[in-house]
């Protein structure tokens, strides 16, 4: 990981999180006009004249908060501040300079790190506001007008990062990354799975359900490769969600899914399975992505020789609907068989982008029909002429048949099962495809 960070930081409510949509060319931050929206260090990627570099978003600073919250969201700042190599410090022209700005120039300049002066809000175009003068007393240099919401400015602000880094080599990873959702129901373990497999405290960790409410993309390599790890917010029932923000993390949630691998489906041991961890799953189901059950805090479980095969038949027959995850029984907190997770994510993620050639898949579809002969209805009889593979993530096959109306769901699975014995496809949702002869879409 080569590229240099930018943190961005400030007090609450400054467009901390527009500036850094914007620079990112996304909407990956939750931007709503309350304080302490952002709670975790939220990661992007910006590109300026050729050059890239990763940018953090940080919740606001309130220097001496004693809120549980609060004072988590200031450690996660410092941690951000302590791993960029340039900080963008945003301050409200609006609001102008307040006691709170200075408070968090003076911890700023104890960093070491370069400086770059942000002054948001500026949406008139011309020369500065009288206000904007006042935030030369901060002592930080001269200040850059921007406005986040608009654009402006954002190009002038890049160019001062840009003079404070080293000129970037090119060096490419090796290996491909294998993106990972982490969901479950809040409170299940997810951030301090997160914080555990990076050995940093990198998600703030609370027993206060919804704490977590970004997607928040981490980056971790280690023996099994390289991964990019992202920590959801907990879904709960949609009649228990009646905050603004929280509706906007559970899409949040939705997109991470959308755009991973594998999703790690964290289940509470202590609490159990429960209709809500059955939703969850069935969305990681229907979008077809690889999936691994990891039962979380397996070590606050009472337990002896015959309760994790107990509780894994138990969990079989909830999960009876993706039958193909395999389970990890874990522990978050003390890192229990965490490498066996590792294993079966790499495992899934193979899975899940398999092709497999289509002579190969005849040849099997030509024993599995010899094995068991395809249904038949009213003196009709199912022929199957032959199977491709159309896609992968999932694997998509397509059955060209005689009557699709013949092809039965149970002979689905039983196809289903024999190309997941065949082949190996384990933690990976197979869709099929039925097309008759002559049919011509």
């Amino acid at each position: 990981m080569s590229k240099p960070v930018v943190a961005i930081v400030g007090r609450p409510n400054v467009g901390k999180s527009t500036l850094f949509n914007k620079l990112i060319g996304k909407r990956l931050s939750i931007v709503e006009d309350t304080p302490g929206v952002t709670r975790d260090r939220i990661y992007g990627e910006c590109e300026w004249n050729n050059r890239t570099v990763s940018v953090i978003d940080t919740g606001g600073i309130e220097p001496y908060s004693d809120d549980i919250i609060l004072s988590q969201m200031r450690r996660q700042a410092e941690l951000a501040i302590a791993s960029a190599d340039v900080i963008i410090f945003v301050t409200d022209i609006r609001a102008g300079l307040v006691a709170t700005d200075i408070d968090v120039a003076a911890m700023l300049q104890k960093s070491g790190r370069p400086i770059v002066l942000c002054v948001n809000k500026c949406d008139t175009i011309g020369e500065p506001e009288p206000e904007f003068y006042e935030f030369y007393n901060l002592g930080l240099g001269d200040p850059i007008q921007v406005s986040s919401v608009h654009g402006h400015g954002t190009g002038d602000l890049l160019d001062a990062v840009f003079e404070h880094l080293p000129q970037q080599s090119d060096e490419d990873e090796d290996g491909e990354v294998i993106s990972v959702a982490v969901i479950g129901k809040p409170n299940a373990g997810k951030s301090s799975l997160i914080n555990t497999v990076t050995g940093e405290e990198r998600c703030i960790v609370s027993s206060i359900a919804g704490t977590t409410r970004d997607s928040i993309d981490t980056s971790v390599t280690n023996d099994y490769g390289s991964f990019n790890f992202i920590d959801t917010a907990g879904l709960r029932r949609k009649s228990k969600v009646d905050d603004i923000i929280e509706k906007y993390s559970i899409i949040r949630a939705k997109m991470a899914i959308e755009r991973c691998d594998v999703c790690v489906i964290m289940i509470d041991a202590v609490e159990g399975f429960t209709e809500q961890d059955s939703k969850v799953a069935g969305m990681a189901h229907e979008a077809g992505k690889g999936c691994v059950i990891a039962v979380n805090k397996w070590d606050a479980v009472e337990k002896d020789g015959k309760t994790m095969n107990e509780y894994r038949k138990k969990l079989e027959n909830d999960f009876s609907f993706m039958s193909y995850a395999p389970m990890v029984f874990i522990s978050a907190k003390t890192g229990q068989r965490l490498d066996r997770l590792f294993e079966l994510i790499k495992l899934v993620a193979n899975s899940n982008a398999m092709r497999i050639k289509t002579g190969m898949l005849n040849d099997l579809l030509a024993q599995a029909t010899a094995r068991v002969q395809p249904p038949s209805d009213k003196g009709g009889r199912l022929k199957i002429y032959y199977m491709t593979q159309a896609s992968t993530k999932p694997p998509t096959f397509v059955c060209f048949v005689n009557s699709a109306e013949l092809f039965h769901f149970s002979y689905q699975r039983y196809l289903e099962n024999r190309i997941r014995e065949t082949f190996g496809l384990e933690g990976t949702a197979i869709r099929f495809i039925i097309r008759e002869k002559g049919d011509k879409n």
